[in-house]
């Protein structure tokens, strides 16, 4: 008989062995998906569905957002200047070397943070906007606020940047001034676990109330704010007894309608394969660009085959990354060879006319085509760049169509 207190025969020490190899991979695995909040997402993207094949091409709209805080690091004043001069200048010489299939430029959306405003900043970066290189939207920090004090926030923020730097559209039918929202520490709707940065459990349903049309926050991985859902499009409703409402959603289909309290526009999230670590552990590819993750090619190809789409419209694609593109560190990428290389690997590799037609647009444009594709229209989506708002005063349309006006104004005291 085999001695119980014995070793074990060689037959059954290589399954137990095997077993063990695997136990501790399992746990090393479990480990590195906690540590990144990977629980989160990880099973919707397990989940996904591969976008429907398409019988013409295939149009990219490429937005491109900025968490822009010329303060961050509290500098002084010196180096703040500095910043957004160096913004003012390398981007407009990037952006003019670039052209999508309807002759714009790349376009750069500057979400500026309201407690870091200071007029000669957004002076500067509204001539940038005017010149035809991107457009102006709301980004706040906040933390323990309230309604009362959040309202008169956004309130007077949206005004300032409209009276005083001619950004934010007005609503044709309302009136009202219509903004694009990306909330600091990504704490949408107070969903940071412990609380902190935030503190409105309504913040969506105030949101809409002040004119938000769409929030463009996520992806916030590895953040534990990071939403459930992944790779869409949607529209959130509101729970004002518990945070983090926007976990939930019904995406935005052709033929439906607006519902709920908040559309969310998602910026792509996945596992790069084609970047990975030590030659076999995948990258989280969150859209994020970074000095310690620049864009490649291989990243920009990721983006597209996410296939962000409006439900029953999938030959419109829609790619949103992000960055905080003031500090001299990420401005180093976001105004360098890397982000140079993107623009010309999209120009060469998704404009070709016949399998895809690139559109670089802002974030108001990119609202605007989604809520055309919704309402059932299709073909060329460039043609639907102001589908609902209209362009603001700092833009690439609003800049033009102020020299329209007033081309045709002396014209008509002339003629």
């Amino acid at each position: 008989m085999t001695s119980l207190t014995g070793p074990l025969p060689g037959w059954l020490a290589i399954p137990a062995l095997a077993s063990l190899l695997v136990a501790a991979a399992a746990l090393l695995a479990w480990r590195f998906i906690r540590a990144r909040n990977m629980q989160v997402w990880l099973p919707a993207y397990l989940r996904r569905r591969k976008r429907p094949a398409v019988a013409g091409p295939t149009h990219v709209m490429f937005c491109f957002v900025d968490h822009f805080e010329p303060m961050h690091g509290k500098p002084p004043l010196e180096v703040q200047r500095a910043r957004v001069d160096r913004w003012c200048r390398d981007y407009r010489a990037l952006a003019s070397r670039h052209r999508d299939a309807d002759g714009r430029p790349p376009q750069h959306v500057f979400f500026y943070p309201e407690e870091e405003y200071l007029e000669e900043h957004l002076a500067k970066i509204a001539q940038l906007c005017r010149d035809g290189f991107g457009e102006i939207e709301v980004h706040i920090h906040h933390d323990d606020d309230t309604e009362t004090n959040f309202r008169h926030t956004i309130q007077r923020f949206k005004a300032l940047l409209h009276e005083r730097h001619g950004a934010l559209p007005r609503h044709p039918a309302t009136g009202e001034l219509m903004f694009g929202f990306i909330h600091g520490n990504w704490c949408l709707d107070n969903s940071s676990p412990d609380g902190s940065w935030c503190g409105l459990d309504n913040e969506l349903v105030l949101l809409r109330e002040l004119g938000c049309y769409a929030d463009f926050t996520m992806p916030s991985a590895p953040s534990p704010t990071q939403t459930r859902i992944i790779n869409s499009i949607y529209y959130a409703t509101d729970d004002p007894a518990r945070p983090k409402s926007h976990d939930r959603g019904t995406p935005v289909r052709v033929g439906g309608q607006a519902q709920g309290d908040l559309l969310l526009v998602q910026g792509p999230l996945g596992l790069n394969w084609r970047d990975r670590r030590h030659g076999f552990v995948p990258r989280v590819e969150n859209a994020d660009i970074r000095a310690n993750y620049p864009p490649t090619p291989a990243r920009v190809d990721g983006w597209v085959d996410a296939g962000i789409h409006v439900e029953g419209r999938p030959e419109w694609v829609f790619v949103k990354i992000h960055t905080h593109g003031a500090p001299e560190k990420e401005a180093q990428v976001v105004l360098g060879p890397a982000v140079d290389a993107m623009h010309a690997h999209l120009e060469q590799h998704y404009n070709d006319g016949e399998r895809y037609v690139l559109h670089y647009v802002t974030a108001r444009e990119m609202f605007n085509i989604i809520k055309a594709a919704e309402a059932g229209l299709g073909g060329n989506p460039h043609q639907y760049r102001d589908f609902i708002l209209p362009p603001p005063q700092a833009s690439w349309a609003g800049a033009h169509e102020d020299g329209r006006r007033a081309m045709t104004g002396e014209m008509a005291c002339t003629g």
